[in-house]
C-alpha cells in the first residue's frame, strides 16, 4: 500500500520525530540524538549513535555469538523518538521488523549465529510507520556465514567467471542417453551421451545454459510456477490522453511526484503482446474501482500533492475510475488477457478508505469546514476548492487548517460511525493493536464488527454509484460483496491483498470464499473466455513475512503470500556468487514444493520497499541481467516489478522516497541497445519458466558445483539449467 501523512492539527508523535510538527499531545524529538541501547541484564547502554538518513536512521556495530536485545532512542526515551518492536518475536537477519514509536512494549530480539559487523537500519515505510532491518555488513565474517550456501563450496574468491567455450554438463539423472536436448537460450540441440552434454552457451547469456527435451511442449499452468507482473496502471502506458484529468485532477507543473501520470487500461491492453513476450502468465494490476478525487499532501514535508494514482486511496469500490478507463475498456482488457494466456489477479483494500481531500467535502458534501468571517471560496481563494494551492509560509498539509475535524458531523455525512475507525469526531478511536489501528491515519475499515449497517452516508447521495444497500449486511459483507463483484462482472482470476496484517483471518477467508464462487460463476456463463479452469488465486501482503508457513494459510484461506525476505537477503547473496543461489533453492523447494498448500511470491523490486537496480544493482544493468536467472528460476511464484526487465530507475520523490519506485515506464529505452539486451535476456528466462512448471513447483536436485548445475523435475516436465558464471 502507499500512504501520504495528515499533519497540523493531527500531527502525530512519528512526524514529530522526523519533521518537527508539533500538537498538543506530542513531544518534541530530543536534541541529543537518536542511540542504538544494547538491553542486557543489568539495564540498558548505548552502544552507538545513529545517523539520521532521508528515510530514517542508521548504524553499524560489532556483534557476537547469541540472542541480544535493542532498543532504539533518544537520550531522553521521549515520545516520538523511542522504539520498540511491535511483537515479541525474534528478528531474522535481512527481514524488515515493524517499529513501534512510544507505546512499544517489546525490545528488538535478535539471535546472532556467527559474530561480525551488523548494520542496523530504522526506515519509514508506507505499510507501518517504521521498520528496523538488521543485516551483515558485506565483507565481514558475518556475511560470510549469512551468504554461505548449503552443499556447496561457494567462498569468497572462488566465484564462478565464465570467459565463454564450452561447457559440460552432467544431465544424466535428468535425461537419458540417446535423448536429443535443447538449449533454449540458444536454440542449440545435441544428444545425451554417457549422461552429459556439452555445448557452448550464447554470448549473450553470461554462461547459462537452458536445457530441456527437444521435443518437449508448454506444459499446463499452475499457480505454484506463476509468473506475475505487477503493473501500476497510471506509471506504464498512456492509451488514451483524454482521461488523463478525470474529476478536476491537474498535474503540479514540477516533478509530478505524486500526480496522475496518464496510464490507463487502454494503455495496458496495447501492452500485453509485450507481457506474452516475457513470459508472463499473470499480471497484478492496481486498484481499477474510484478512487478519491482530490489530493491530499504527500510526503512528510507535504512538498507535493498526492492523488490516489496507485489504488490505494478508495472512493467507490463498484466504479471504475475515470482515470483508468471505461467499463467496456477494463471487460476489453481482461478478455484480451485471457486470450493470450494472461490471467488477470486485482489489488484490492478491505482494510482502510481513502482521506478525505477538499473536491470530494465539496462534491460529496460530507465533513466540516472551519468557520470564517467570509465565504470559504473567498478565504481559499479558488471557486473549486481542489484548486488551492499552497501560499507563503504553506506546504500541501496546510489544507487541514481549512477542515474542522472536530466536528462530529463527519460521522453523518461520510462514510459513518458504524463503518470506520479514525481520530475524526464522532467516530469510535483507532486502537493500538494491528487489526484496530489506523495505517498512515487512513481510516480503518471495521471489518470485525458484527452490527448491521446502512449504505455509508456519502454513497447514498452519491448519484453514480452502483452500491445498493444489503439487509443484514455488515461492513465485511458489504465489502466482500463490493470486491467479488469485479470478479463475478469481468473474470477477474485472483485477488492481491493489501495489508493483510491488518484484517482478521475470518475476514480474509470471506473474501477468498466470495471470490471462489463468483468466478466457478462467471466461468460457468462465459466458457468461451476463460483461461481454463484453475480456481480463484489469492495472495496476501503480510509486512515482513518470509519463507513460512503461517496461519494465513490455514485461518486466512491464502494460497500465497509475499515473500519480503528475496529483495533483501537471499537475492543480494545471488548477485554476489551465483552459486550462493544454491541454499536459496534448496531452502525454497523444500518448503514449497512439498507442500501443496503452501506457496510463496518472491520479489527483486516492489512499490513499498524499493527498486532492486537502486538498492543492490546501483544502476548498474549489468548487476540487474545477472540478477534474472537466480530470480526467475526460483522455486515458488515469482513477481515482476514493472521495469525490472528494462532497468527503469528512480522517479522524483520529494520527501518519500517510495514515490520514486512508481517512475513512468522507461519505454524510450528500449531504443539504446543495452536496454533491449537487457529486455531480450528476461525475455529468455521468463518464456523457459513459463513452459516449465517444474521450474517452480519441480523437486530441486544439485548436480554439480562446478559449473554450477541442478535439475527441476515434476512429472514428465523436466529441466537442467547451467548457471557456468554470474550471467553478466
Amino acid at each position: 500500500m502507499l500512504h501520504s501523512f495528515r499533519t497540523t492539527t493531527l500531527c502525530v508523535a512519528i512526524i514529530a520525530a522526523i519533521a518537527g510538527c508539533n500538537s498538543d499531545d506530542t513531544q518534541p524529538l530530543a536534541s541529543s540524538g537518536i542511540y542504538l541501547y544494547k538491553v542486557t541484564t543489568d539495564g540498558m547502554r548505548i552502544d552507538a549513535e545513529m545517523v539520521e538518513e532521508e528515510r530514517g536512521y542508521v548504524t553499524r556495530i560489532k556483534l557476537g555469538k547469541g540472542e541480544q536485545q535493542f532498543r532504539i532512542s533518544d537520550g531522553s526515551f521521549m515520545c516520538g523518538s523511542d522504539y520498540g518492536a511491535s511483537d515479541p518475536q525474534a528478528a531474522k537477519l535481512g527481514v524488515p521488523v515493524s517499529a513501534r514509536n512510544c507505546n512499544a512494549h517489546y525490545n528488538f530480539r535478535i539471535k546472532i549465529a556467527e559474530s561480525g559487523e551488523y548494520e542496523f537500519r530504522l526506515e519509514r515505510n508506507v505499510s507501518e510507520l517504521y521498520d528496523l532491518t538488521i543485516s551483515p555488513v558485506e565483507g565481514g565474517a558475518a556475511t560470510a556465514a549469512a551468504a554461505g550456501t548449503a552443499g556447496t563450496t561457494s567462498v569468497a574468491g572462488s566465484c564462478p567467471n565464465y570467459e565463454g567455450g564450452p561447457v559440460t554438463a552432467n544431465v544424466g539423472a535428468t535425461f537419458r542417453d540417446g535423448e536429443v536436448v535443447r538449449d533454449y537460450y540458444s536454440g542449440q540441440t545435441v544428444t545425451v551421451q554417457d549422461g552429459k552434454v556439452t555445448l557452448t552457451p550464447a554470448a549473450e547469456s553470461g554462461g547459462l545454459l537452458l536445457l530441456e527435451s527437444a521435443n518437449h511442449q508448454p506444459a499446463a499452468f499452475s499457480w505454484d510456477n506463476a509468473t506475475v507482473y505487477f503493473v501500476m496502471i497510471d506509471r506504464f502506458h498512456n492509451g488514451n490522453p483524454a482521461n488523463d484529468n478525470s474529476y478536476g485532477r491537474s498535474k503540479d507543473g514540477k516533478e509530478e511526484i505524486g500526480t496522475f501520470h496518464g496510464g490507463d487500461i487502454k494503455g495496458l491492453t496495447e501492452k500485453l503482446d509485450y507481457l506474452e513476450a516475457l513470459g508472463i502468465n499473470a499480471v497484478w494490476i492496481t486498484a481499477p474501482y474510484e478512487q478519491i478525487h482530490g489530493w491530499t499532501g504527500g510526503g512528510i514535508r507535504g512538498d507535493f500533492k498526492h492523488y490516489a494514482y496507485h489504488g490505494y486511496y478508495a472512493l467507490d469500490f463498484t466504479k471504475i475510475d475515470q482515470n483508468v478507463g471505461t467499463e467496456a475498456e477494463f471487460k476489453a482488457f481482461v478478455d484480451a488477457a485471457h486470450k493470450r494466456g494472461i490471467r488477470v489477479v486485482m489489488d484490492v483494500v478491505m482494510n482502510h478508505t481513502g482521506y478525505a481531500t477538499l473536491a470530494d467535502m465539496q462534491k460529496f458534501k460530507f465533513g466540516a469546514l472551519q468557520e470564517f468571517d467570509k465565504p470559504i471560496e473567498e478565504i481559499l481563494g479558488v471557486s473549486n476548492w481542489t484548486d488551492w494551492q499552497p501560499g507563503a509560509g504553506e506546504n500541501w498539509h496546510s489544507f487541514n487548517n481549512f477542515v474542522d475535524y472536530g466536528n462530529s458531523v463527519w460521522a453523518d455525512t461520510w462514510w459513518g460511525r458504524d463503518w470506520i475507525r479514525t481520530d475524526i469526531a464522532g467516530h469510535k478511536k483507532p486502537g493500538r493493536n494491528d487489526l484496530t489501528m489506523m495505517l498512515a491515519y487512513l481510516p480503518d475499515f471495521m471489518t470485525e464488527s458484527k452490527a448491521y449497517v446502512d449504505l455509508p452516508p456519502f454513497l447514498k447521495n452519491k448519484p453514480d454509484t452502483n452500491a445498493k444497500y444489503m439487509a443484514n449486511a455488515t461492513v465485511r459483507d458489504y465489502l466482500v460483496t463490493w470486491l467479488t463483484d469485479w470478479v463475478r462482472n469481468y473474470g477477474i482470476d485472483g485477488f492481491r491483498l493489501d495489508t493483510a496484517k491488518h484484517i482478521e483471518m475470518e475476514s480474509i477467508a470471506a473474501l477468498k470464499a466470495a471470490g471462489e464462487k463468483a468466478l466457478a460463476e462467471w466461468k460457468a456463463k462465459n466458457p468461451q473466455l476463460k483461461v481454463d479452469d484453475a480456481p480463484f488465486w489469492m495472495t496476501a501482503e503480510v509486512w515482513g513475512h518470509d519463507v513460512s508457513k503461517s496461519p494465513y494459510f490455514s485461518k486466512g484461506d491464502l494460497d500465497s503470500i509475499i515473500n519480503f525476505t528475496y529483495q533483501v537477503k537471499d537475492g543480494p547473496k545471488a548477485l554476489q556468487c551465483i552459486t550462493n543461489a544454491e541454499a536459496t533453492f534448496s531452502d525454497y523447494a523444500a518448503k514449497v514444493n512439498n507442500d501443496p498448500e503452501f506457496n510463496v511470491l518472491s520479489y527483486i523490486s516492489s512499490h513499498d520497499t524499493s527498486l532492486f537496480i537502486d538498492r543492490s544493482a546501483k544502476n548498474d544493468l549489468t548487476k540487474q541481467k545477472q540478477i534474472a536467472a537466480p530470480f526467475l528460476m526460483l522455486p515458488g511464484g515469482v513477481q515482476i516489478f514493472y521495469g525490472d526487465e528494462t532497468g527503469r530507475k528512480m522517479g522524483a520523490f520529494g520527501s518519500d522516497k517510495m514515490q520514486g519506485t512508481r517512475s513512468y515506464m522507461n519505454w524510450a529505452d528500449l531504443n539504446k541497445p543495452e536496454y533491449a539486451a537487457l529486455l531480450a535476456h528476461w525475455q529468455k528466462l521468463g518464456q523457459f519458466r513459463n513452459r516449465h512448471t517444474a521450474i517452480g513447483s519441480g523437486q530441486h536436485t544439485l548436480i554439480s558445483e562446478a559449473p554450477y548445475t541442478f535439475s527441476r523435475v515434476k512429472g514428465d516436465d523436466r529441466v537442467v539449467v547451467v548457471m557456468a558464471g554470474n550471467g553478466g
